[in-house]
């Protein structure tokens, strides 16, 4: 019988992984170094608190954007995550800023309802166009091309009154959970720089974990965003697909990748994820019941303690059940509150339902661009096998997991298979009745800490975690819970019904008062 998609994936990682041991160049050894704690107390507020210094003059813009500036400046070298920045226009736009607070008649609150962010610096994850920038993901084929626009939720932001300081590392095309790529190299965790940083919004994940930035902006297909803000420990939020347009992205959306793409906010305060999903969802802000309060105790909570043991995914690990079960109990004595643990079978088949329905072609009969082609943009498709061979002896523009994606996409069964089918749509009716409108369940970010870096090529599937809740189409916030024994960030994701947002927000709230939010990772 022929190999899975899923099989096939892990055979193929499993192999070249021995391969990249052998041909891989050495990266420069990080260890003993670390980041230097955070000293300037503009870099510990949240952007709300800042946006309402800066209205009420009590800071200026341009001091606000220089803290940010200064820090970036400080940690880059040792993390890369900026990989350009627009630092002097930046600080010449925190000067209009600050002109126009000067000159306004209106009063704070007119300020606060126009510009709810004005002021206040923002990353930007650079498949985003942000105009002026590069717009890359990593491939080296295109090398100076440049956006022109700005992709819709970025004008909404900027219309808010943010100021982009620059834009962050990606893995090549977006399409692997570390990010690396042979434009712009590898991005480190802030909090061990001999670990990854998640992807493919890592290099966002990355700057928010390392202080250079309070607010970001990332896109999530896979757990492209939770994974790097679990990673890095701050708050991430996938949106109910549909809410915020995935227009101006590169690579852009093809087959039935807009069922499952999410766009979000990337913050190291709970705080600012509602105010920045506001502004990146308009025009279709309405949606959503983001103004609705939410009562806690009145929710019904349920826990998911893993995939059932899947052999595609490593078991959680010991301190991740640990941290999860804290949170039920702290649930139930502070809220008093029953949380439900709950169990889908279904899960088993995480990976192989997402990469299943990833293939699938359009309603129109179209199907997804091939990967193949994305590689050698804007030129002609790449050869997988070929680039595969020249990476081996150094001479390859791209980057193993990217080759290894390349040969997975020519080789993909393109006829579903009936009964991953069945255990999707079975999974989808059950999450869809148990969470009704009034529902949330826990659910492990990853089944471990961050991994050293390329240890993804070990264990490729292990992002099911997050990608089976893309498959779902529900929304999902990825919520920081500390450091564990290694001085490493652990969370969970917490998981609602179709545009029910607003329910994982006012979770996300309780548990950073509960257990402490983002931490200094200069001062671990």
């Amino acid at each position: 019988a022929s190999l899975t998609c899923a099989h096939l994936l892990r055979a193929l990682l499993g192999a070249f992984s021995l391969l990249f041991q052998l041909f891989s160049p050495r990266r420069p050894a990080m260890s003993g170094k670390k980041l230097p704690a955070v000293s300037n107390p503009l870099l510990l507020l949240s952007a709300t608190q800042l946006a309402k210094k800066i209205r009420r003059k009590e800071v200026s813009s341009v001091e606000v954007v220089q803290a940010y500036i200064d820090r970036i400046q400080e940690v880059n070298p040792l993390v890369n995550a900026v990989v350009k920045d627009r630092f002097d226009a930046a600080l010449q736009e925190a000067a209009q800023v600050d002109k126009l607070i000067e000159e306004e008649t209106g009063g704070e609150e007119v300020l606060e309802d126009r510009l709810p962010l004005l002021g206040v610096p923002l990353s930007v994850k650079e498949s985003y166009c942000l105009q002026g920038m590069p717009n890359t993901t990593g491939v080296v084929s295109r090398r100076g091309i440049v956006a022109t626009v700005d992709a819709p939720p970025l004008v909404q932001l900027k219309r808010a009154g943010a100021i982009p300081l620059g834009v962050t590392n990606t893995p090549e095309l977006c399409m692997w959970w570390e990010t690396h790529n042979h434009l712009y190299g590898i991005t480190n965790n802030p909090y061990d720089l001999e670990r990854m940083v998640g992807g493919s919004s890592g290099g966002e994940g990355s700057i928010l974990g390392a202080a250079g930035s309070v607010i970001g902006v990332g896109s999530d297909i896979g757990g492209s965003i939770r994974m790097p803000c679990f990673f890095n420990g701050v708050f991430g939020h996938k949106t109910t697909p549909g809410v915020i347009t995935c227009e101006n992205q590169y690579p852009p959306a093809s087959g039935r990748d807009k069922e499952y793409l999410s766009l979000g906010p990337m913050c190291r305060y709970s705080e600012d994820l509602l105010p920045m999903l506001k502004i990146m969802a308009e025009p279709n802000t309405h949606m959503l019941s983001l103004n609705t309060k939410v009562d806690l105790k009145k929710l019904r909570f349920f826990t998911v303690p893993d995939d059932g043991g899947s052999p595609s995914t490593y078991p959680v690990s010991r301190e991740l059940v640990e941290i999860q079960s804290k949170v039920v109990e702290r649930l139930e004595a502070d809220l008093g509150v029953k949380v439900q643990e709950v169990r889908f079978p279904e899960l088993h088949y995480g990976f192989r339902i997402w990469d299943t329905y990833l293939g699938l072609s359009d309603d129109e009969g179209k199907p997804p661009k091939p990967f193949a082609q994305l590689m050698g943009e804007p030129g002609r498709p790449a050869w997988p096998l070929w680039e595969l061979l020249k990476w081996m002896v150094g001479k390859s523009d791209h980057t193993i997991p990217a080759i290894v994606m390349g040969l997975h996409d020519m080789l993909r069964v393109f006829k579903p298979s009936p009964y991953i089918i069945k255990q999707k749509e079975k999974l989808q009716r059950d999450v869809e009745e148990l969470l009704g409108t009034d529902g949330v369940f826990l659910y492990p970010s990853h089944p471990r800490v961050a991994p050293k870096h390329h240890h993804t090529l070990f264990r490729p599937t292990d992002f099911a975690y997050t990608a089976i809740i893309n498959t779902l189409g529900l929304p999902a916030t990825q919520c920081p819970l500390g450091l564990g024994k290694e001085g490493l960030p652990l969370g969970v994701q917490v998981v609602a019904g179709k545009l029910q947002d607003h329910l994982t927000l006012e979770v996300a709230l309780y548990l950073e008062k509960t257990f402490g939010g983002w931490r200094d990772p200069g001062a671990n």
